[in-house]
């Protein structure tokens, strides 16, 4: 119903880094997984706690036919709750991105910052149509690896390293062998021109430390987006690292690494 809460999901999530250091929450992509960040995460482990999590119809957690943004949000917060992390820093890329700023302006008062990876608090045009079509075409049963499943995915999506990505949530299932998707395609298609959205509303905003990290070969964030980042989230500071696409954190490791590390002591303090 119209006004109800959204019921969170218990999310799965792989921990990097000592407990006890400051917590760290990593939120990924559209059809990511924390496994995406698993490299990150161990080299910023000997800085920080770091959780990698899985969203909801993603990687290890729950399904769910809610895939707007607050349920994200309230993924979260359960999340946080469950686990006993108070204050993290946030870090979300592209759609984790907006799952972030909607977190943070929802609580402010449990952000102690916020990194955004290459996305703008916009909508976007809708995209990714011909590629969920691809991936549910895939007939699953006759697949004998993940290298042939790249190789039918080929004809219609002809990046190879796009390819590869998006096979990274093929699993075998450990009864019958036979291959299937981790990520609930069909409600993730459904939910695309939600996803695509702004994500937050007029007047809504968070005032804590935010770093907004952009790659330079990518056009996901321009300039004329940046006015618009500090209407929501007026500490923020803007990186660009050229050389880098959207997969800012792939990309260019050391240069995401030094960034955010740098903001953290100038902005937060230590760690």
């Amino acid at each position: 119903m119209e006004g109800m809460k959204p019921q969170p999901v218990k999310l799965h999530a792989q921990c990097y880094g000592d407990a006890a250091l400051p917590p760290l929450v990593v939120l990924h992509g559209l059809l990511g997984s924390g496994r995406n960040w698993a490299s990150m995460a161990k080299r910023l482990g000997d800085r920080f706690a770091v959780w990698a999590v899985d969203l909801r119809n993603h990687g290890a957690s729950p399904h769910a036919a809610d895939m707007g943004y607050p349920a994200m949000a309230a993924d979260l917060a359960a999340f946080l709750d469950r686990e006993g992390i108070r204050d993290p820093v946030l870090v979300g890329h592209s759609m984790g991105g907006k799952a972030a700023m909607r977190f943070a302006v929802d609580a402010p008062e449990r952000v102690r910052g916020l990194v955004v990876v290459d996305i703008a608090p916009k909508p976007y045009a809708a995209r990714w149509e011909k590629e969920f079509a691809a991936l549910r075409a895939l007939d699953l049963g006759s697949l004998r690896s993940r290298s042939e499943a790249e190789a039918r995915l080929e004809p219609a999506i002809p990046d190879w390293a796009f390819r590869k990505f998006l096979t990274t949530n093929l699993i075998r299932d450990p009864e019958t062998k036979a291959f299937e998707w981790t990520v609930n395609l069909g409600g993730l298609q459904a939910a695309l021109p939600q996803l695509f959205q702004k994500g937050i509303g007029e007047g809504e905003s968070y005032a804590g430390p935010a770093l907004l990290v952009r790659g330079g070969r990518s056009r996901f964030v321009e300039a004329e987006d940046i006015k618009e980042m500090r209407r929501h989230f007026p500490r923020a500071r803007l990186e660009t690292v050229e050389g880098a696409g959207h997969n800012v954190h792939f990309d260019a490791p050391d240069a995401f690494a030094e960034r955010l590390l740098t903001w953290f002591s100038k902005e937060i303090g230590g760690p």
